[in-house]
C-alpha cells in the first residue's frame, strides 16, 4: 500500500518519496489513518519500525488541511532526551519541506534559552521538547499550551521510568481538555499502560508484533566472557572490518569513557555519547558517527534514546542490560526499517540471572558464540605487596623521627601509633594509667 492511500496531502507524499520511502511500515499504515481521523492512539511497536513518522505525518496533514488564521502553537511533541527531540525535529523538517509556513521549535536543556523563547514567541506551530526544559519555560510564562490541538508522548515508558511522571502530569494539565493525544513506545508495561487513562480518552491500541519483541531482522548472539576480558574481546571483534558502524552500550558514563580510551589507544576512531557531555559535544559525536568519520560510538542507555542512524551494522552490549526492555531498545538501533543488523552481548557469570530473565521476556533463547582464536582465561589483577620498611613513619621534612617510631608504625582508627623500639618499655594508654592509679 503506497503512502497516497493513507489520505496524506500530495506535498507530504512528495517529501516522503524524496526521502527514499515508497511504502509505509506496519505501524504507519495502521496508526496514520486513525490519527488523521482525530482519535487517540496507544502505539506499541518494535524500535526501528517508523514510529516517528507515524505521528509526525498526521500532524503535518492537520496543519496542511486546516491552516490557522494566525500564528500559534498547535502541536506538542514530548520526548525523554535531547537527541530524540533533535531526531524528531529533523524528520519534521524533512517531511514538511513542501508545506508553507510550518515552523518548529526545539525546547531542550543544555543550550541557551533565548533562541527557544524567540521561537515560542514567534508562534511555532510544532513544539518538540524534553519535559525538564519545557517545565522551566512554562514556569517563566514563555510557553502557551492553551492552543495545542495534538499532544504526542514519545518513548512514554522511558519518560515514566526516568521519573518524569510529575512533569508530564503538569504539562498535560496545561493542555486543553479537547485535544488529540498520541502515545507511542517500543514497549509499554501493563503498569504504565494503566496510567494512560489519565492522558488519553478512549484510545485505540495499535500494536505491531508481540509486545517488546526485538526486530526479526536483528541477529542476536551472546558471548560468555569473564569481566576482565571484555575489553580484549571487544578489540578482537573489531579486527573484523565488517563491523564498520558499531554502537557500543556501556552501563555507566565512566565505563563509556574508559572503553573509548582503550579503543583510541588501539587506533580505532571512536566518539562517546552520555549525559556528562555538553550538547555541542553530543551533537558533534552523532554527526561524526552518522557521516562515518568515526567507526564506533560508545553510549549509555539514556543518551542513546533517539539515535536514528541508518546503516548501523552492529550493536554491542558491552555491559549486559539489567532490564529486558533496555535490551529491546538497545538492539533496535540496528536492523531499522527492515534492514539486517547484528546484536552482540557480552555476558559475565554475574549476568546469568539477567540473561535468563531476558530470554523469558522475549520467549526465545539467544545463541551462544565463542571466538576460536581468543583466550577467554580470566586475568586476575595482581595484589600489590608493600614491604614493611616502606610503611615506616615518615617525619615532616627537616625533622628527625622520634626514637620510638624508627621501627615502624601501625594505624588504628585513623591515629598513628609507634611500634616500640627493641628493648624499650612503653607506657600504658592514658585511660589504663588512671584506672591503675585508683
Amino acid at each position: 500500500m503506497p503512502f497516497t492511500a493513507l489520505g496524506l496531502n500530495s506535498h507530504i507524499t512528495k517529501a516522503i518519496r524524496e526521502s527514499g520511502y515508497t511504502e509505509p511500515t506496519p505501524i504507519q499504515s495502521k496508526a496514520i489513518p486513525i490519527a488523521i481521523d482525530g482519535r487517540d492512539i496507544i502505539g506499541i511497536a518494535q524500535t526501528g519500525t517508523g514510529k516517528t513518522a507515524a505521528f509526525v505525518l498526521p500532524i503535518l496533514q492537520r496543519l496542511a488541511e486546516h491552516p490557522a488564521s494566525r500564528r500559534m502553537s498547535r502541536a506538542l511533541i514530548v520526548a525523554p532526551t535531547r537527541e530524540l527531540v533533535i531526531q524528531i525535529e529533523e524528520a519534521t523538517r524533512k517531511y514538511s519541506r513542501h508545506l508553507r509556513n510550518v515552523r518548529t521549535v526545539v525546547v531542550v536543556g543544555g543550550v541557551g534559552e533565548q533562541p527557544q523563547i524567540a521561537g515560542l514567541r514567534a508562534g511555532a506551530e510544532i513544539i518538540i521538547a524534553t519535559p525538564g526544559r519545557l517545565i522551566d519555560l512554562m514556569q517563566q510564562r514563555h510557553v502557551n499550551l492553551s492552543t495545542i490541538e495534538v499532544a504526542v508522548l514519545d518513548e512514554a515508558d522511558r519518560m515514566l521510568d526516568m521519573g518524569f511522571l510529575p512533569a508530564i502530569r503538569q504539562i498535560v494539565r496545561a493542555l486543553p481538555k479537547e485535544r488529540q493525544t498520541l502515545l507511542f513506545s517500543a514497549s509499554l508495561s501493563p503498569e504504565i499502560e494503566k496510567l494512560t487513562s489519565e492522558f488519553l480518552q478512549h484510545p485505540q491500541v495499535v500494536q505491531i508484533g508481540r509486545r517488546a519483541n526485538p526486530a526479526e531482522t536483528v541477529e542476536q548472539t551472546i558471548y560468555e566472557v569473564p569481566k576482565s576480558r571484555k575489553v580484549a574481546l571487544l578489540l578482537h571483534l573489531l579486527r573484523d572490518r565488517a563491523l564498520d558502524s558499531v554502537l557500543v552500550f556501556s552501563r555507566t558514563k565512566h565505563g563509556a569513557d574508559k572503553i573509548a580510551r582503550k579503543l583510541e589507544q588501539s587506533g580505532i576512531s571512536v566518539a562517546t555519547l552520555h549525559s556528562n557531555r555538553s550538547q555541542a559535544q553530543r551533537l558533534s559525536a552523532l554527526r561524526a558517527f552518522k557521516s562515518g568519520a568515526v567507526r564506533v560510538l560508545v553510549a549509555t542507555d539514556i543518551a542513546a534514546r533517539g539515535i536514528d542512524v541508518e546503516g548501523i551494522s552492529h550493536v554491542i552490549n558491552f555491559d549486559f542490560p539489567p532490564q529486558p526492555e533496555d535490551y529491546v531498545h538497545r538492539i533496535g538501533r540496528t536492523g531499522r526499517a527492515h534492514a539486517i543488523g547484528d546484536a552482540i552481548s557480552f555476558a559475565t557469570p554475574d549476568d546469568a540471572a539477567n540473561v535468563r530473565a531476558l530470554e523469558r521476556f522475549i520467549t526465545r533463547g539467544i545463541p551462544r558464540k565463542r571466538m576460536g582464536d581468543f583466550d577467554y582465561t580470566e586475568q586476575r589483577e595482581p595484589v600489590a605487596f608493600i614491604p614493611r620498611e616502606s610503611r615506616s613513619f615518615s617525619p615532616p621534612r627537616g625533622q628527625k623521627a622520634p626514637e620510638g617510631r624508627r621501627s615502624g608504625t601501625f594505624t588504628s582508627r585513623g591515629r598513628s601509633h609507634a611500634s616500640p623500639a627493641p628493648g624499650r618499655a612503653t607506657a600504658p594508654p592514658r585511660g589504663r594509667r588512671r584506672r591503675e592509679a585508683r
